[in-house]
């Protein structure tokens, strides 16, 4: 039986990676295109950062959208004041969300439930304000502009992800495979271990001795860097970083994506995010009220799916 199980998850993962890799050939004849597959990546990455924390440690953070957002001004500024370099800008777009929020964490910790998730909230909007305003800064309303991504160079070659949307799409990819790696492996590890004990139950983990409050500020300032790599990237994507960036309904996206696609699956975020990115697409296209679409679906998943489309196609697959 456990066999069959893994022979399960192996081949679901060779086909995961297979479409991942093979994305800019097969959803041009489906009526998608590739910059649209770069978004589904960019976004998976976050709602997956949000779902290592929600997911794993039982932790709701609804202001995680302010380290996504501090990503994206870090790699603008690193780009526009610092150096137009790529590798550089994602360094300093993930340093200052993880930093951010290692230091909020540090200070919120010890709260729990509704508590925790109303301070990560004015926390967030706390940030959101500040670039709102500081428009000499940030651009304000209009956002962070007058920079671009740069060519990767190699030495005796170079890659141009600036105007090759395939070769973007493949820089990319193969950030948020570094990124699930790192994510992977913490999460088999005694720490990830530990984390999950404290999602089933905290009473009982805190009297085997594992420190809650400690557990629970390294999976927040850990979850923050992946935001913080995350809004990086999508900054690179746009060309662009603007204020909604920061604000709490962009959290509330990630954390639908992740319930959507199922919060306690590793993999969930990724499909979530995916049929999320792709509704939003299609449906703005036709009306303005695509939003009460995405939300009616949101409803429909939580009411009677409460495991997420992965976790339906995990069942039926095991049927």
């Amino acid at each position: 039986m456990k066999a069959g199980e893994n022979s399960r998850k192996l081949l679901a993962l060779a086909l995961i990676w297979a479409a991942l890799l093979l994305a800019p050939f097969w959803m041009p004849p489906l009526g998608g295109y590739t910059a649209l597959g770069t978004r589904v990546l960019v976004l998976a990455l976050a709602a997956m950062s949000v779902n290592f924390l929600l997911g794993f440690t039982g932790v709701l953070s609804f202001g995680h959208a302010a380290y996504f957002g501090l990503g994206a001004y870090g790699a603008g500024f690193a780009l526009k004041f610092l150096a137009p370099s790529t590798p550089l800008s994602l360094i300093c777009g993930t340093l200052l969300g993880g930093l951010a929020g290692a230091v909020l964490g540090a200070l919120i910790v010890r709260r729990r439930g509704v508590y925790f998730a109303m301070v990560t909230i004015a926390f967030g909007q706390v940030f959101y304000y500040i670039a709102f305003q500081w428009s000499s800064l940030t651009g304000g309303d209009d956002g962070l502009r007058g920079f671009s991504r740069q060519p990767l160079d190699f030495g005796l070659f170079s890659v141009d992800i600036l105007s090759n949307t395939d070769a973007f799409y493949y820089f990319v990819l193969f950030c948020f495979a570094v990124a699930v790696a790192v994510m992977g492996f913490i999460l088999g590890s005694p720490f990830g271990r530990s984390m999950i004990a404290i999602r089933e139950n905290e009473r009982r983990a805190r009297f085997l001795g594992i420190p809650i409050e400690r557990h629970i500020w390294i999976a927040f300032t850990l979850s923050c860097f992946f935001m913080g790599f995350a809004g990086a990237l999508y900054a690179l994507l746009n060309n662009f970083a603007d204020p909604r960036g920061l604000h709490y309904s962009q959290s509330g996206d990630f954390v639908m994506m992740a319930v959507m696609g199922g919060m306690r699956n590793f993999w969930g975020p990724l499909l979530g995010a995916a049929v999320f990115v792709v509704l939003q697409d299609y449906l703005s296209s036709i009306t303005v009220n695509w939003m009460s679409f995405v939300g009616m679906l949101f409803v429909a998943m939580v009411l009677f799916f409460p495991r997420g489309l992965l976790g339906v196609l995990a069942r039926r697959s095991a049927a």
